[in-house]
């Protein structure tokens, strides 16, 4: 019916979680609630990036502008983020955002004094917080790195009589505002495809025209059992809805030899942090904001209801 509506609830099934991933499939909701979970987390869940540099000495070969913005890019732990205050809104340092509520200090002194080139990486900064440090990725497993000399982001390389002395001032932030506060390197999510094949037509085809159906796909979706010679479905979401086993059916004369359908009510998300804060935090912080501002439009609508209802009155009670 035409303007009805209908609760939905929503289930999560976790597929593989670790410190900086997390695949899961959303199921029983809509691609509209679906994208707006996938915006929050990159831009709307609060992280932690410094945000004011204040340099006292700088003879590297990069100028302070540089550097500033380098500073900016690495990666904070931002567990206490969401406890934090933004510092425009806080009340007791007059927003001007130099107080343990609503950042955190850094200091970085480096010298070279010899003639070996000085690397200056992000632990070598140094934190009013313990909580609040550079991200470190010595840890992660499989990187692909050879961890065993790991010495952090390189924010500038100093060579014989180069100094760089800094301040800089970490505060909360949302990717929104710049993409420095974003949790997220990454967050993708596709429809959960359903493939149906046409068990009467497939018998029909010859051995050799089973395996040029199965090789037209761009993707490893189809194989072919060896025992029975039968075509099965191996990796349905290995398929990127690009219609080639449909066309490649059709050019062999055997249309509807094989239906694609994408599920409009499950979804498979695929989380990437960026190390601020784990990709489990990430999902749970995401949807506890989405929540909010659920929450916030709900209000809305029943502050619209009360203006009809009550008129001028209901808008003077609100202070209108």
């Amino acid at each position: 019916m035409e303007g009805a509506s209908y609760q939905r609830f929503p289930t999560v099934k976790i597929r593989e979680l670790k410190d900086d991933y997390a695949k899961f499939e959303l199921r029983d909701t809509d691609a509209s609630m679906a994208n707006a979970l996938r915006r929050v987390m990159i831009a709307e869940v609060p992280t932690i990036a410094i945000d004011l540099v204040e340099i006292e000495v700088n003879s590297s070969v990069l100028n302070d502008e540089f550097i500033s913005h380098r500073l900016g890019l690495i990666p904070l732990t931002s567990e206490r983020a969401m406890s934090m205050r933004f510092s425009r809104d806080c009340d007791a340092c007059d927003g001007d955002g130099q107080c343990e509520y609503c950042s955190v200090e850094f200091h970085l002194r480096a010298k070279c004094m010899n003639d070996q080139t000085l690397d200056v990486t992000s632990k070598d900064l140094y934190s009013s917080d313990h909580t609040v440090v550079p991200v470190d990725f010595s840890d992660s497993a499989g990187s692909g790195f050879d961890n065993t000399e790991n010495k952090g982001i390189i924010i500038v390389k100093l060579r014989r009589g180069q100094e760089l002395r800094l301040r800089a001032i970490a505060r909360k932030g949302i990717g929104k505002d710049h993409a420095k506060w974003s949790p997220a390197a990454t967050v993708t999510f596709m429809y959960e495809p359903e493939i149906h094949i046409d068990e009467d037509k497939m018998g029909t085809l010859s051995l050799e025209e089973k395996e040029s159906f199965v090789e037209s796909s761009p993707t490893k979706v189809f194989a072919i059992d060896p025992n029975t010679k039968q075509v099965l479905v191996v990796d349905p979401e290995a398929y990127t809805y690009d219609d080639e086993v449909i066309k490649k059916a059709e050019a062999m004369g055997k249309p509807g030899l094989v239906e694609i359908h994408a599920r409009e009510d499950s979804f498979i998300f695929t989380v990437e942090s960026t190390g601020a804060i784990k990709a489990s935090q990430l999902v749970l912080n995401a949807i506890e904001i989405l929540k909010q501002k659920l929450d916030a439009v709900r209000l809305s609508e029943d502050t619209v209801e009360a203006d009809e209802q009550f008129g001028e009155l209901g808008a003077h009670m609100r202070g209108g």
